[in-house]
Parts: structure tokens; C-alpha cells; sequence
């Protein structure tokens, strides 16, 4: 069973490779896999908003988790996201990636709703009571437009099956009066690739990071200099990374990230309505970037 303890280092959240038929690419999915595998990278998040969630079919959905925990064959957890706003579709959703063989569920706040702090806490009690798997709350306000309570996160955290979370609200007060209070059995999560190393320093254990899927060994390297307590070190390098995260969100996730993936042998760049590919001129500075930072990391290791 899943713990905290494993929660750990760099887990990419990655896109979900498409056909122009909404489908998924079997081939581009499993080149992805292997190339963050072969890497090194500490765990595999697919089906977040990364993953486009909400436009692919549920069949398809299930697909993506199957392959993922295939090509992944135990060497490190696979955690799929659950982003359904209904508490019954979620769970659902718990169920099939339970069968499909994932390890933990990262599982969003309830939105469009407006859920109280009340409301919030106790959906993520019955959820974590009924869930199959161990589950991470997956707090994005900026998406959602909730944010959850560091007091109520604080009492979610000493369920024994919500073992962590992706903190993704960019309020580094909330985040540090998050992680005071949180149980030590539970793994807090940066979900912020701008925010990474800062987290780490307040008390991050790792991170669940988008443009980890282009540039692995880079992540990699910032989080054990700042787990290490080089934090000015670990900023350094993160600065450098800052012209690429820029254009990789220069559009909504993920689309300048797969105009540029054959880049790393991952030739999939179809995306899922309503999202569409990124600009030309977008994709061009991404890919000039990419390739500039692949140099200095991927290609060198």
C-alpha cells in the first residue's frame, strides 16, 4: 500500500499523447514513460489537468492509467489524477484505476459548487473512507477558485488513507502555515514549478512538476540541492529554467509542451477540445529553448 514515505523527489505529471481521434498514442505514451523512467524520476502522475482529464473519454482515461502502470511495472508508485467535481463520478473513477493497478489517486478539490471549509473536509473524509486507494488532496485555487484551509488540511492529514498533496495555491503563507500544522505522516507535494525550490526549503518533500516531463535530470538535480539545504544553489538553477517556464505557460497547459516533445522522441502533439496546439511562435521559442537545456542536462547524462 502506498505511504507517505514514498512521496518523494520528482514526479512528472504528464500529458496524455492523443491521436487527431481523441484516442490515445499507445507508442507516444510508452516513449514517454521509459525516457522519464530511464532518468530516474521518483514517480508518475498522468490524468491531472496535465493530462487533460476532462476531455478525454472515460474509457480512454482508464487506457492511459493502464498503460501508464504497465511501463512503470513497480519501479516507482503511479498516481492518477481524479478530477471529476461530483463526489459519485470520483469515486467511480477511484475504483476503475484501482483496477487498472495505480498505486494513490490525487484527487481535486470539489468545485463550480462552492463547497464551505465544512463542506470541503468532509467530502474528503468520506472520499478517503471509501476510496480503494491511499489518496493526495489536490489543491489548485487558481483553477477551482477554493482554496482549502490550512487548519482543515491540517485535520484531513491525519486520516490514515490521505497520505499527501499537491499544493499548487501560490500563497506561500498559506503553504508555510500548511506545512506547521500537517500531520508527519503526511507527504506535502509542490505543484508549482515556479514555486519548486522554495517549497522544498519551507518543507516540501518533492514535487509533482509539469516540465518535469521535458527536462527530468534538471528537476532532479534542483531537488536534491535544495533537499540538501542548498537552497541558493537550488534557486540558481531554478533561475535558469525560467525562460522555459515561461513559454511552456505562455498558453494553457499542456499545449506549448507537446508541440515540442519529439524534441525528447515523443511525437504527439494533437491536443483535446477545447484546448487547441500552441501558436506557432510560441512553439518555435519553446523548442529553441528546450533544445538549448537539453544540452546542458538530458544530453550530458
Amino acid at each position: 500500500m502506498l505511504s507517505a514515505r514514498q512521496l518523494h523527489g520528482v514526479m512528472p505529471a504528464i500529458p496524455t499523447p492523443v491521436h487527431a481521434d481523441d484516442t490515445i498514442n499507445v507508442d507516444a505514451a510508452r516513449a514517454l514513460i521509459s525516457y522519464l523512467l530511464k532518468q530516474g524520476i521518483d514517480g508518475i502522475v498522468p490524468l491531472g489537468g496535465t493530462g487533460e482529464y476532462g476531455a478525454l473519454s472515460r474509457a480512454e482515461r482508464i487506457r492511459m492509467a493502464e498503460i501508464t502502470v504497465k511501463e512503470a511495472a513497480g519501479r516507482v508508485p503511479v498516481i492518477a489524477g481524479v478530477l471529476d467535481p461530483g463526489y459519485h463520478d470520483a469515486m467511480q473513477a477511484a475504483r476503475d484505476f484501482a483496477a487498472a493497478g495505480t498505486d494513490g489517486l490525487l484527487v481535486l478539490t470539489p468545485y463550480y459548487t462552492n463547497p464551505t471549509q465544512a463542506g470541503i473536509r468532509d467530502y474528503f473524509m468520506r472520499y478517503a473512507d471509501e476510496s480503494p486507494l491511499p489518496i493526495l488532496l489536490y489543491e489548485i485555487p487558481y483553477r477551482t477558485r477554493i482554496a482549502i484551509a490550512p487548519e482543515v488540511l491540517h485535520e484531513l492529514s491525519r486520516h490514515e488513507r490521505i497520505i499527501g498533496m499537491k499544493a499548487c495555491n501560490t500563497d506561500m503563507w498559506h503553504f508555510l502555515r500548511t506545512v506547521a500544522g500537517v500531520d508527519e505522516s503526511f507527504a506535502v507535494l509542490s505543484g508549482e514549478d515556479t514555486l519548486f525550490p522554495l517549497h522544498i526549503a519551507a518543507g516540501a518533500r518533492g514535487g509533482i512538476v509539469v516540465t518535469a516531463s521535458l527536462l527530468p535530470t534538471a528537476w532532479r538535480t534542483i531537488y536534491q540541492l535544495a533537499a540538501d539545504g542548498k537552497t541558493q544553489e537550488a534557486l540558481a538553477l531554478h533561475r535558469t529554467l525560467i525562460p522555459l517556464m515561461n513559454l511552456a505557460f505562455a498558453e494553457t497547459n499542456p499545449g506549448p509542451m507537446k508541440s515540442v516533445m519529439d524534441l525528447i522522441g515523443v511525437h504527439a502533439p494533437d491536443m483535446l477540445a477545447p484546448l487547441v496546439q500552441a501558436a506557432p511562435d510560441v512553439s518555435a521559442k519553446l523548442r529553441v529553448e528546450l533544445d538549448k537545456q537539453l544540452d546542458v542536462f538530458e544530453r550530458r547524462a
